[in-house]
């Protein structure tokens, strides 16, 4: 992991320049050294922030086995740049025996960069490659309990505070949805209750985030059918992970919004007593729900959470949710789905943190219509509509256990992927962490006038 420290006159640099404006060729001198320095000529302030996180991860690239540290030195500041490089260093390799080490371990800014920016960038790594890490450690290693000790041991500081619910707690609160879900596994579910609540908040009521934390999906006695379609199943509870991970960077950045993180937990197995479909379920707020596919799981547990979530009295709920395979036949890896009947301005914010930090949302229509599929004859809704439309009416589905304002991301898409990506890695990206931090950060003045 690479940190931002401050500039040292001792060190003895090397000098690599690009113009981005030359034909996108890299025109870097590659000059080994112990200490590089990295100019950024006039032309790079104005690129996109996007391509200068893509820069930042190409000079990564070329540097990360050469060199010990870089030295950075630019007439203006270029967090965009600092963005894409760190972000580009992550590797996951905790189970590689003889595991190749890159050199580079610092990155030294001058003043140029605030102390604010130095610390956020740092923070963000500490987040985001967090976020990373959980999603792609499988099952073997992060079951559901194991993953809200890992969040616990993550989150648990001076302004955070962090519930563990065992299985006998769940039970004792009824929420049916989680407890038919892990009928199927030898390991009990758990569910997770962080709470971010700074001295300096600026709103009573909280946001509420729910993450959906399947650690592992094999579609349970509606098993996965094609071949390679569970490969990747230990991403599935990547939508939890995002929201820990934003949660940890706003505690660290002190940014003084209040925010209740909520965690519902395990794995979805075809084990001896797993729930079948035909099964009619019994929710946390007492609606009962047919269930006609089990590997439409992810809304039985979300639902649950969201129904709790609703003691908080929230201004309002945000749920993330690796949910329907329609969302990446939909859009693809490049985007989320966001859906919600929270104010426009509210689902503008969010549209725009996406264009900010290019974890991109399309917004889908969430009209009341499109409810009519997840009607059942036999209960008060079914957990799978038709063929048609399969993102949104999983998302209307939700819609019907919220109380407060609700905003539903779908991130199936963009949260794994299989080939690296710029400064985005194989395998699980982070997607989300940035997206909700800029989204909270800058929507706080907002929340202060509505409290």
């Amino acid at each position: 992991m690479i940190k931002l420290l401050r500039a040292s006159k001792s060190k003895e640099v090397c000098r690599i320049v690009t113009d981005p404006k030359k034909s996108g060729k890299k025109d870097w001198d590659y000059v080994k050294n112990n200490y590089w320095e990295i100019s950024l000529n006039r032309h790079f302030q104005s690129l996109s922030a996007e391509k200068q996180r893509i820069i930042g991860s190409e000079i990564y690239s070329l540097l990360r086995m050469e060199v010990d540290a870089v030295h950075w030195n630019v007439e203006h500041s270029a967090k965009h740049f600092l963005e894409g490089f760190i972000l580009a260093s992550y590797r996951f390799d905790r189970f590689i025996s003889d595991r190749e080490l890159g050199k580079l371990n610092a990155v030294i800014v001058p003043k140029r960069v605030s102390d604010a920016e130095l610390k956020y960038l740092n923070v963000l790594q500490d987040a985001v490659f967090w976020t990373r890490d959980m999603v792609n450690l499988p099952v073997s290693h992060l079951n559901a309990v194991q993953f809200a000790n890992e969040i616990k041991n993550f989150c648990q500081q001076q302004s955070c505070r962090v519930e563990i619910w065992n299985q006998a707690k769940i039970k004792a609160m009824k929420m049916g949805g989680l407890l038919a879900v892990n009928s199927g596994s030898i390991t009990p579910p758990t569910f997770t209750i962080i709470e971010y609540k700074p001295p300096t908040t600026v709103n009573k009521r909280p946001l509420v985030l729910v993450g959906k934390g399947v650690v592992y999906d094999t579609g349970g006695l509606s098993l996965k059918p094609t071949p390679g379609s569970m490969d990747s199943m230990k991403s599935d509870m990547a939508g939890a992970a995002m929201v820990v991970g934003a949660i940890k960077a706003l505690s660290l950045l002190e940014v003084p919004v209040y925010v209740i993180g909520l965690i519902p937990a395990t794995d979805n197995r075809p084990g001896e007593n797993a729930y079948a479909p035909g099964d009619v379920i019994t929710m946390y707020n007492n609606s009962t729900v047919e269930v006609l596919n089990t590997d439409a799981e992810g809304r039985m547990i979300l639902a649950d959470a969201l129904s709790y979530a609703d003691k908080f009295n929230p201004l309002l709920v945000l749920s993330a949710a690796t949910l329907t395979g329609a969302a990446v036949r939909a859009i693809g890896t490049k985007a989320a789905i966001a859906m919600g009947n929270a104010s426009r301005k509210t689902m503008d914010a969010l549209l725009e943190a996406g264009f900010n930090t290019h974890e991109r949302l399309v917004e889908f229509p969430f009209w009341e219509d499109y409810l009519a599929p997840m009607k059942s004859e036999i209960a008060d809704l079914k957990n799978l509509g038709g063929a048609d439309a399969g993102m949104i009416t999983a998302g209307k589905f939700l819609e019907t256990f919220v109380k407060a304002p609700y905003i539903h991301l779908d991130v199936a898409g963009p949260t794994w992927l299989d080939q690296k990506s710029g400064y985005l890695p194989k395998g699980g990206t982070g997607f989300g962490v940035r997206l909700l931090l800029e989204f909270i950060t800058n929507f706080h003045q907002w929340i202060k006038k509505k409290s």
